[in-house]
């Protein structure tokens, strides 16, 4: 899983979704095999990455892609018609399918998403394999919830961040059963508000939102990377906090934001997820707007991360390195 592997260190349908689009005249060179995946998240395995995300066409649900390099990408799922989940093959959801997440829990392969605005758990024998459920249902029906991303603590215990609505997108956190595929409803705790500028730029006017979380513990610190802004906004970008528990409080960086149009060079850039190379060296991978006046298809980028220990706050300070930003596409 992505937490432990960073402690060790310090720690479409098939084809339609690949499609030419008309270059961004931002700083970024555009790729007419470029991949649309907004959402997107990373999972790397035996040296192989595998690349899945959201893509809002028909059929609905998620396919996947894979690369040796993180730059040429080919398609990888081995389930019937090319689809890793679709829509009305033993799983929920009729609308939205959004935000995919992967872990691996004792060798079963467990995808995490939205449908109906709702986050589900599905499981699969095989990573790049069908993933269905058992029982056809989400993990809390109680109220809409999106945005998973389930992590695990040294001690075991799994806790399902998430984001909850109420006049905005808000992060809230809870204890997470794995046996029952839900969480404790006694145990939900908000994690933050809107307090930085950057979170609500004047550019896109909307209620708060803080949304698409990944989780990580580095030398006894919880790391939590999220994005802020609504997707829309050219000023959609990811920051990060740090907290002693799962639970918080946690403290925003003062480096915030940490990706965004002015670091990256392309409007719109966040929501997405941290994951590892093989030398473990860290990456995130993110979606930007389609153009510099169009918001969709949104675009799949990556960009290595810098983790360097802070002597004075004993933290880490995390950056990207906007100059290194790799566009992956389709091999021709």
């Amino acid at each position: 899983m992505k937490q432990l592997l960073f402690a060790s260190i310090f720690l479409l349908s098939a084809f339609c979704l690949f499609q030419a689009c008309t270059p961004s005249s931002s700083k970024k060179t555009s790729n007419a095999n470029e991949i649309f995946f907004a959402d997107p998240t990373i999972y790397s395995e035996n040296g192989v990455y595998y690349l899945t995300g959201t893509r809002n066409k028909e059929p609905l649900g998620f396919t996947m892609l894979e690369s040796k390099d993180l730059k040429t990408w080919t398609l990888s799922s081995v389930a019937p018609e090319k689809m890793i989940l679709k829509k009305g093959s033993n799983v929920y959801g009729e609308h939205g399918f959004w935000a995919p997440q992967i872990l691996n829990e004792n060798g079963q392969y467990l995808l995490t998403y939205t449908a109906n605005e709702q986050v589900v758990i599905a499981s699969s024998n095989q990573l790049n394999g069908l993933y269905t459920q058992d029982v056809i249902e989400p993990i809390d029906s109680s109220e809409k919830n999106i945005d998973s991303y389930i992590f695990k603590d040294d001690d075991g215990k799994y806790y399902l961040y998430h984001v909850r609505f109420n006049d905005g997108n808000y992060l809230w956190v809870a204890d997470f059963d794995m046996a029952t595929g839900k969480i404790n409803k006694e145990s939900l705790v908000q994690c933050f508000g809107a307090t930085q500028p950057w979170e609500t730029s004047p550019v896109y006017q909307s209620a708060p939102i803080m949304e698409g979380p990944t989780v990580i513990k580095m030398d006894g610190k919880y790391y939590m990377f999220y994005s802020a802004n609504h997707f829309q906004s050219i000023d959609y970008g990811v920051g990060y906090a740090v907290a002693d528990s799962p639970y918080g409080p946690w403290e925003k960086s003062s480096n915030n934001p940490i990706i965004h149009r002015s670091i990256v060079g392309e409007n719109g850039s966040g929501h997405g997820d941290l994951f590892f190379d093989k030398e473990n060296k860290p990456y995130y991978v993110y979606h930007v707007h389609n153009s510099d006046s169009v918001v969709a298809p949104r675009r799949t980028r990556i960009v290595p991360l810098t983790f360097k220990k802070n002597t004075d706050t004993g933290l880490y300070d995390i950056s990207a390195d906007g100059d290194a930003v790799i566009i992956p596409h389709v091999k021709d």
